[in-house]
């Protein structure tokens, strides 16, 4: 029997600052779901990094369909940081999130220590968007949608 997509799990971010990092996405809505150290074997083997220690953090969203897995690693060490790479770098880019106001999240976010990448933009009446810097630099977007159009409504007008 061929395997069918269920659903996208959750997207992981590797971060100096668990604490942080939790807060910080607490700020933008998301929840605690659960918090934990990593280091049997097993996980190891799974990334291929041998023997490992890793402290998590489950944070999942509103509607509870989508998380974000903080992961501080306690060994091995972190290799690369690619937080502060430009948004046109190869790799992971950024995390969007929809909400319902974007301006005041927005201020609340600047006073945390974010800082706007470019400026908040209107897309074609259908979202407001911006990208932000996060806690430890990572490349968050905002998006807060103004009507009933949505991104499908748009790509498949395209």
């Amino acid at each position: 029997m061929k395997s069918k997509l269920l659903e996208m799990n959750n997207v992981g971010i590797v971060v100096e600052n668990l604490d942080k990092a939790i807060g910080f996405f607490t700020e933008i809505g998301l929840t605690l779901e659960g918090r934990m150290i990593v280091e049997d074997e097993w996980a190891g083997r799974v990334t291929g990094l041998g023997n490992q220690s890793v402290e998590i953090a489950m944070m999942v969203t509103p509607d509870g369909h989508s998380r974000l897995e903080l992961s501080k690693f306690l060994t091995p060490a972190t290799v690369s940081d690619h937080r502060t790479a430009p948004v046109n770098s190869l790799g992971y880019l950024r995390i969007m999130f929809r909400v319902n106001n974007i301006d005041e999240l927005l201020s609340r976010l600047l006073k945390l220590g974010a800082e706007l990448v470019g400026e908040v933009v209107n897309y074609q009446n259908v979202y407001r968007l911006c990208y932000i810097r996060g806690t430890e630099g990572l490349l968050i977007g905002l998006a807060q949608q103004l009507g009933e159009q949505t991104t499908k409504d748009i790509l498949e007008n395209s």
